[in-house]
């Protein structure tokens, strides 16, 4: 419980681990564009209320695992990773933009999976114990209580 975060409706603990890579795979993410990238990942979480929990920027990839609020998905964050940070480094770095011809310094897609703290079982077991379901109809996992709960 300790981990979890607060905002005026909701408490929450939703992580996201989040891999993209450069068009091509193209190795552009060094020195100086590399620094900047996290600067502009930095600024965009920041805005967003976005906790970076760990994060890695090699030449041709990203690596993150972030802490966010229940108010954006998945897909919103990576929009806003992705096209900002692509548009701030074409405008301020001009030898990649020489390198990715149509403007897209990114690949298309992006790899994303969800963290936490307990198994999918525990889970199921915790929602299977609540209150006294009704019996058993041939394997629903899909419980109806007849509490006040």
């Amino acid at each position: 419980m300790e981990n979890y975060r607060t905002s005026s409706h909701s408490r929450h603990d939703i992580k996201y681990h989040f891999v993209w890579i450069t068009k091509y795979r193209k190795p552009i993410l060094t020195e100086s564009v590399g620094y900047r990238l996290r600067e502009l990942i930095r600024e965009i979480c920041r805005t967003n209320e976005i906790e970076i929990l760990q994060g890695h920027v090699s030449s041709d990839h990203v690596h993150l695992l972030l802490s966010c609020p229940p108010n954006l998905s998945a897909s919103k964050i990576m929009q806003y990773l992705k096209g900002k940070t692509s548009r701030k480094l074409m405008m301020e770095f001009p030898h990649i933009g020489k390198q990715f011809w149509g403007r897209h310094l990114w690949a298309r897609g992006y790899f994303v999976a969800t963290s936490g703290n307990v198994t999918d079982e525990v889970i199921m077991e915790d929602i299977k114990l609540q209150d006294h379901p009704e019996p058993s109809d041939g394997g629903d996992n899909f419980k109806v209580s007849s509490g006040g709960r």
